[in-house]
Parts: structure tokens; sequence; C-alpha cells
């Protein structure tokens, strides 16, 4: 491992939301580690917790009990303003659903993220034009969403993500909407880009092909983990 210091620490993270009388228990004390250059795959079926686990990780939801930690910062406790600073810094996140910004280029997409973080103007610029390049998407910096084909935009959600560094980013879903082998295309870009830059990430996923190109897979289910591993 590239550094000591894991990019996720989960420990008795519970999720509880109350309904009337009763309560729905989302996650149930996981404890889970996830190291600073590690792929895991986070696979189980649909309402089993994948996606309340990533929401905490990425500071979208608190827990109702538990610590979490990322890179080392203990986030439980953080105020709205302090989640909204992390979440901008520290980690990334690539949606089921990509949500690139209609109206925005492919770059645009990228330096609108980076605008509100570390770098603006031209830094920012220098870093889209570097990642596009990289993602193989330099000739179409300038196309807009709708001018992309599905793999296209999925390759302009992982720059975005991308923009600002962050120690750990969060795929939800990534392939769903993408045939066999644009989806494998996909997840092997994801595991070359993750890699090369030492960047953990979680890939929220109900499809077991993409088990082979992580590090670990751990399965949920009715918010609990077990301990399986590829």
């Amino acid at each position: 491992m590239t550094n000591a210091t894991p990019a996720l620490y989960m420990d008795g993270v519970r999720k509880v939301y109350p309904t009337g009388d009763d309560e729905v228990v989302a996650l149930d004390h996981v404890n889970l580690t996830v190291e600073a250059d590690e792929i895991l795959a986070l696979l189980g079926p649909s309402g089993s917790g994948k996606t309340t686990l990533c929401s905490i990780a990425g500071a979208l939801l608190t827990p109702t009990a538990g610590t979490v930690q990322v890179g080392g910062r203990d986030i439980t406790g953080l105020s709205s303003s302090e989640l909204t600073r992390f979440r901008r810094e520290s980690v990334g996140f690539v949606f089921q659903t990509v949500n690139l910004v209609p109206f925005l280029t492919a770059k645009e997409n990228l330096v609108v993220v980076d605008e509100l973080g570390r770098r603006t103007g031209r830094a920012a610029r220098q870093r889209a034009d570097q990642l596009l390049e990289e993602l193989g998407l330099s000739d179409k910096a300038g196309q807009f969403p709708s001018e992309l084909s599905g793999g296209q935009k999925q390759r302009v959600a992982i720059g975005r993500a991308l923009m600002n560094d962050p120690q750990l980013v969060l795929f939800d879903e990534p392939t769903s909407a993408l045939d066999s082998k644009l989806g494998d295309q996909v997840v092997q870009l994801i595991r070359t880009e993750m890699k090369s830059r030492g960047t953990a990430a979680i890939i929220v996923t109900h499809d077991d092909r993409i088990t082979q190109y992580a590090d670990r897979t751990v399965h949920i289910s009715d918010g609990r983990l077990d301990d399986t591993v590829n």
C-alpha cells in the first residue's frame, strides 16, 4: 500500500430511520476499512444498504451512531459547512445517472468543480485538459453531453470526480446504463485511473462481473457486511 492511513475507516456505523413507532435499520453496526489505494467492490441487492453506506462515507448522510474517518480525518462530528467543504475537497462521486450539466461542455463540466475548490482560472482549465487527455477525451472537450456516447459521458464523470485529487472516489452502479462491452471498458478505466493515482475507490454494484477488477469484494445484505473477499 502507498499510504499507511486508510482512505476510509468505519467503526460500528449504524443508520436508523424512525417510522412512527418503529424504525428501519439501513446500516447495522458496519465495520469497514478501505486502504489508501484499494479498489473495493460493494455487492448487494437493491435495498441492502449499499447506497446508504457510500452516502455516509462521502458525507452526504450522517450516521446515527459510530465513527467515520476519511484519510485519517474523523468526519462524524463535522458541522454542515465543514461537511460541504470536506465533500468538495476530499471525496469524488460518480453517480449512476452521471448527472453531467447538459448546457456545459465536457471540459466545462470538469472546470466547474475546481472553480468551487482549490483551483481557479488557468489552473482549473489546465487540470481539466490533463484529465481529458488521460481519459482519451481531448477531442471531445468542446462537446455537450447530448453529443457524447454513454461510455464517453461516464469518462467525463470520472474526470469530474478526479478534479480535486480526492482521497476516495465513490462509484454508484457505474455500468448500469451500459452494455457489457462498454461496461467492461469503463471499469477497466476506473481501475487504471485509480491505481495510477494511488486513489481508493468503492464501486457499488449488483453486477458480479465487476468483482474481477476489484482488489476486494464485500457483500452487504440487510445493512450488514460479510467477509467475502475475491
